[in-house]
């Protein structure tokens, strides 16, 4: 079963994968900054769960040692029991001894290699969850990342067309006060005749 990490990760990646693209542009993309922030909300509130969860594994890394101990000192504890039945025939002192010493040795053996076996194998599970953890928290960088750079794009992009509105309408304006300027000089002429021929009459 995945984790709810590797869920969000999948529904991230999925959501950028179905948004439109900007006009004009095949790898930039609109992205809606609500969704986008509640999937990684949730993904921020889950990691340190996943964590602690990876961390309990790793734990259990002295579980498996202790378990191989037991294990050890419980094939000694019987080698050791079956020593002593040996040595108290009388009959079989020197085999005993022999046979005894024989099978301590093959228990000792036998544990040391059930403790090395567990300590390679917790070993192994904690560099792999390490490296799983690192792996995932690695895509969640590159995901932020792409997420900070396409939204400074679309604010680079809306002050740029913001600004080129603005000339618009600057010019639309001076271009009014020009008009205005002009049938205002116009009038005053009109007056200034009109003034004229009344003179005359």
């Amino acid at each position: 079963m995945s984790s709810r990490i590797e869920q969000l990760i999948d529904e991230i990646e999925e959501y950028i994968d179905n948004c439109k693209y900007q006009p004009l542009s095949n790898s930039k993309i609109i992205v809606n900054k609500d969704e986008i922030d509640d999937l990684l909300r949730e993904l921020r509130q889950k990691t340190p769960e996943e964590i602690k969860r990876y961390q309990k594994i790793i734990s259990n890394k002295e579980a498996i040692l202790n378990d191989a101990r037991e294990k050890a000192q419980a094939l000694i504890n019987e080698a050791t029991e079956h020593t002593t039945e040996l040595v108290n025939e009388h009959e079989i002192m020197q085999q005993a001894y022999a046979q005894a010493n024989e099978v301590v040795q093959l228990a000792t053996r036998q544990a040391q290699e059930i403790v090395d076996n567990a300590t390679l194998e917790a070993n192994a599970i904690k560099d792999s969850i390490m490296q799983y953890t690192d792996q995932k928290l690695a895509e969640v960088e590159d995901i932020i990342a792409h997420a900070v750079e396409v939204s400074q794009t679309h604010y680079s992009n809306l002050v740029s067309d913001l600004n080129r509105i603005n000339d618009v309408v600057q010019t639309n304006r001076a271009e009014f006060h020009a008009q205005n300027e002009e049938l205002g000089t116009e009038e005053m002429d009109a007056a200034g005749n009109v003034g004229d021929d009344l003179n005359v009459m």
